[in-house]
This record gives structure tokens, sequence and C-alpha cells, in this order.
């Protein structure tokens, strides 16, 4: 039996904010308001992001980009990155579309998630944008579409999601 080629292991600090200090920024604010001040710094960004190397950026109304950083921490057996990564940036990005669109009073959750990935992310791809646009925003259900790409603009992933939405608790 042959040795893996380096059996040295790896280590990684994590340090992230309360995710209740992320929650309790919407209070108040409408979705976009949410997703600003997140960017903004006001709001702490979510925990898994640190896990996963990935931020929210930008936000407008529909439309919502992350940048992730996708390295060797998010591989697979078979030296990709594994393929819940795009899943994960696209789900981010199209819900928090879905979310640019909501009220102070309402909330969402994914009810549906079809991601297809149409290029092998690498650990050396560099950073990645996903992008999540509304397509339709109706009064109990929400859909929209998302691309992941990279710096050069090749696709590597696409998807859609539909949200149900409701009242904030």
């Amino acid at each position: 039996m042959t040795e893996p080629v380096s059996a040295r292991p790896r280590t990684r600090t994590i340090t992230w904010n309360d995710p209740l200090a992320t929650s309790s920024g919407a209070e108040g604010r409408s979705g976009l308001e949410f997703l600003r001040a997140i960017i903004d710094g006001h709001v702490p960004q979510p925990p898994i992001g640190e896990t996963l190397s990935f931020a929210l950026i930008a936000a407008d109304e529909g439309v919502a980009r992350f940048r992730g950083s996708p390295d060797e921490l998010h591989m697979n057996p078979m030296n990709q990155v594994h393929g819940g990564y795009a899943a994960t940036l696209l789900d981010s990005a199209m819900g928090s579309a879905v979310m640019s669109t909501l009220d102070k009073d309402t909330a969402y959750t994914t009810v549906e998630l079809s991601i297809r990935l149409t290029r092998g992310i690498m650990p050396n791809t560099g950073a990645v944008i996903a992008e999540g646009r509304i397509v339709h925003r109706g009064s109990r259900i929400a859909t929209a579409e998302g691309r992941l790409t990279d710096a050069e603009g090749r696709l590597l992933a696409h998807g859609t999601t539909t949200c149900l939405l409701m009242p904030r608790k």
C-alpha cells in the first residue's frame, strides 16, 4: 500500500460571530436593508461564509452576489472542489435575491433547489462569483435563478430555486 503524498495534517482556525447577531440584524429591516447592512458591516456575515470562504458582496432589488474563494479545504476525493460548494453559493445568492424583495414582515425558506454543474472547480480556480436574480415574486411563492462564474466569466454552474414566503415570527 502506498502512503499519501503528504501525510502531514494541515490546520485552519476559524473565527465567526454569534449567528444570533446576524439574524437579529433583520429586525425592523426589509430584506434589502438587511442584506445591505451585512455588506456594509453593520450586521455580521453569517458563520457559514467563514466556514466555506464566501461572503455577500452586493445586493439590489431582485439581485444578490456572493464572492467565494474555493481552495483545498473544499476538495472531494477526486481532487476537485465538491459540487456542494457551488450548490451552497448558488442557494445563498438565489435565496438572497428573493430576500431582497421582501418587506420587514416577510421571511422565506427554500423549498426546491436545482443545480447543474457545467465545469469542474479546482482549488486554483481563484475567486468565483455567484449571482442570483429573481424570476417571479408572488404573494406566497418566489422563484430565482443563479449563475456561478470564474474570474474570466466562464460558467461553472447554474441553478433555480423556489422559495415559500411567510410571515416573520
